[in-house]
């Protein structure tokens, strides 16, 4: 009867066991897809809207990372530093598709793309020292703007004055700082602020909006990464505020997906899918809120 017992209770604990390891690698799959598909999404809108993703990753891996357990600040600042990390690999592969059409304004890109790595450090380094929960709140306004500013028609022209290059690098220095402090890449900020601010064609902004993220995001990719080394508690494959595991998945499916976005941006009306981009953005906006229940 003892052994039986003891084999009966061995037999049990492998069980659990079994069940466990088997949970485990459902769940890890499970989080592997969610991944994947997002970087899909991203990387298509991305490279069809001249976007870089943030505003559909950011909120996908913060997510994911409380519903592993994490609390809202470590959730907060390894989504939005990876966020970053991702938007500069994002944004370097739009600006290497765009760089072939030659239309990119390099003049531009220098002046804010300089003055935006300044400011991409010091607002991620802000980022990394104010809590989570008036960052969460701070992003999904921004995702009600921009969701917006998706659907409103941006003008085709808007004055043809020579602007001073101290302007360009002031508003280089403000995208990077607010690109910074949210965790984004800025396409949402820069993009307007060339078309309607500055007067740049719009098919010219699309193309250095792109290269100017490349810069900012450098700037905040660094602050996230220096000021997040040492922190206890974050989760595992990171550096700093950077999480390799979830950079890697979703870098590895988006740049296919981003170069395809290009090439349908100059053959597909993007005014549709920017109405259904912009109503997933509020959907985001809204849980970030903390107005719409998150799934379980």
């Amino acid at each position: 009867m003892i052994l039986v017992a003891g084999n009966h209770a061995g037999e049990l604990t492998w069980n659990r066991f079994i069940s466990s390891r088997s949970d485990s690698m459902i769940e890890t799959w499970l989080a592997a897809t969610i991944l994947v598909i997002t970087g899909v999404l991203a990387g298509f809108s991305s490279g069809l809207l001249g976007l870089a993703g943030s505003y559909l990753d950011n909120p996908v891996m913060y997510w994911m990372l409380t519903h592993y357990g994490y609390d809202t600040d470590t959730s907060v600042r390894v989504a939005f530093g990876t966020s970053v990390a991702i938007a500069l690999v994002i944004s370097a592969v739009n600006t290497r598709e765009h760089a072939k059409e030659r239309s990119i304004i390099w003049k531009i890109v220098v002046l804010i793309g300089s003055a935006g790595i300044i400011g991409g450090i010091i607002g991620g380094t802000i980022a990394t020292h104010v809590p989570g929960g008036p960052l969460k709140i701070l992003f999904g306004l921004f995702l009600i703007i921009s969701a917006i500013r998706m659907v409103l028609p941006l003008p085709q022209d808007w004055g043809k004055k020579r602007i001073p290059w101290i302007y360009w690098c002031i508003a280089g220095f403000l995208f990077g700082l607010v690109s910074g402090i949210i965790g984004i890449g800025g396409g949402l900020i820069i993009l307007p602020i060339l078309v309607c601010i500055f007067g740049v064609p719009v098919h010219e902004a699309m193309a250095t909006s792109s290269a100017c993220i490349m810069f900012s995001s450098t700037g905040s990719t660094i602050a996230y990464i220096v000021n997040g080394i040492g922190v206890p508690g974050l989760p595992p494959f990171s550096i700093g505020y950077v999480n390799l595991a979830f950079w890697g998945i979703i870098v590895a499916v988006t740049i296919p997906f981003t170069i395809i976005g290009v090439h349908v941006a100059n053959h597909l009306p993007a005014r549709k899918l920017s109405v259904i981009f912009a109503f997933l953005l509020i959907l985001i906006a809204l849980y970030m809120l903390g107005l719409i229940p998150a799934p379980t």
